[in-house]
């Protein structure tokens, strides 16, 4: 998801999220739904006479949090582009920030990269790359070099004065 706002004038911050279907709450009562169905269906087996298989709808129950707190983790990522007339800045992290890079914007060339089957978006300065938008379909990276175009292309149109 890409969101573009002006925060002071001639100065725009994109936010970038990866996709997903769900919301928090949501996800929550998808995972206490399956939780309490493999959880009923492992205790009617275990009345049932079919004890080893309680233990394995535990196993289960295990494995499906695991991979249920690992997306959530994913999909918590975040990218802000900041971007003046005088610098672009680049934050990204979920709840903290991981990684923060700055630069003037006179130094900055957006390069994109075309793969097999995706494309790698780059702000490239002084010999350092920075990759923006990893987690991005290929048409919302469409998206975004439009949108950091049309905002380089209306700084690079003003007068300074």
């Amino acid at each position: 998801m890409i969101k573009v706002d002006t925060f002071k004038e001639n100065a725009f911050l994109i936010e970038l999220m990866p996709n997903h279907s769900l919301s928090g709450f949501q996800r929550i009562a998808f995972f206490i739904i399956l939780f309490g169905t493999c959880l009923v269906i492992g205790i009617f087996f275990f009345f049932m006479g079919a004890t080893l298989v309680l233990p394995f709808a535990g196993l289960e129950i295990m494995l499906v949090s695991i991979g249920f707190y690992l997306n959530f983790k994913w999909s918590r990522q975040k990218e802000l582009i900041s971007i003046s007339p005088e610098l672009v800045k680049v934050e990204k992290g979920s709840l903290i920030k991981n990684f923060e890079w700055e630069e003037f914007r006179a130094f900055v060339k957006l390069d994109v990269q075309y793969n097999d089957k995706s494309k790698d978006l780059y702000f490239v300065s002084k010999g350092k790359k920075i990759k923006i938008g990893d987690f991005l379909n290929n048409d919302e990276k469409d998206s975004l070099i439009t949108e950091l175009t049309d905002i380089i292309q209306k700084l690079n149109s003003i007068v300074p004065g």
